[in-house]
């Protein structure tokens, strides 16, 4: 399969299988897979919008992993977005953590909430990454599958308009490790945790349109 992936990022997704998931891990895993999976087999679009409290962190990590894996998996009518219930600014640990991997961010203003755009092939438009809150006109696909990535999110969104689905798929702030010597290993492990995750969601799909042709 071709997807046009940056080379070290495609490579990094290439080794994320052999990062061990629990197996009660894995049940909640699939179950957000069931959701995509019935929307495929209907032929309809499948949009996930990602939410933590301060869409600046799990949330921004979780939306641009999913969004390079769809492309590795092929999946041309998974979209995917992140949002949370306040607004603070994408936070730097997480941005270098991404970089780390392959992915290439530009900044667009020094703002206290800047915009990124962040690339992982030159075949899609970069995605517009700030801080925002979930029903920002940025999400402007609806209806959407909510899934929480943070327990705050879950206690502070008993109701979220627009979500078809709701799922909580919560990961360890590595908030806990700013200005410590673990920040680098705190976000790293955010990130391959949540890259992991989104690789066994994804490959577990199967793309209709390419079964027809098997």
């Amino acid at each position: 399969m071709t997807n046009n992936l940056y080379l070290k990022l495609e490579a990094k997704i290439n080794s994320l299988p052999v990062i061990f998931i629990e197996n009660d891990r894995q049940e909640i895993l699939l179950q957000l897979a069931s959701i995509i999976q019935e929307k495929l087999n209907k032929g309809e679009d499948v949009n996930l919008n990602f939410i933590c409290t301060h869409n600046s962190r799990r949330s921004q990590i979780s939306q641009i992993w999913a969004a390079a894996i769809v492309l590795h998996f092929g999946f041309d009518n998974i979209r995917c977005y992140s949002g949370g219930t306040e607004i603070t600014a994408f936070h730097p640990n997480a941005i270098k953590a991404l970089e780390k991997n392959g992915f290439v961010f530009q900044s667009e203003s020094n703002s206290s909430n800047p915009h990124y755009f962040v690339s992982f092939s030159d075949l899609l438009v970069p995605l517009n990454c700030f801080s925002k809150v979930f029903d920002d006109e940025q999400n402007d696909a609806k209806p959407f599958v909510a899934i929480i990535t943070c327990s705050d999110a879950e206690a502070n969104c008993p109701f979220i308009p627009d979500a078809e689905k709701r799922i909580a798929i919560r990961y360890k702030d590595p908030k806990y490790a700013d200005n410590t010597p673990e920040k680098e290993y705190a976000y790293d492990l955010c990130s391959d945790t949540i890259a992991s995750e989104m690789h066994f969601v994804f490959s577990s799909l199967k793309n209709e349109m390419d079964q027809q042709f098997l």
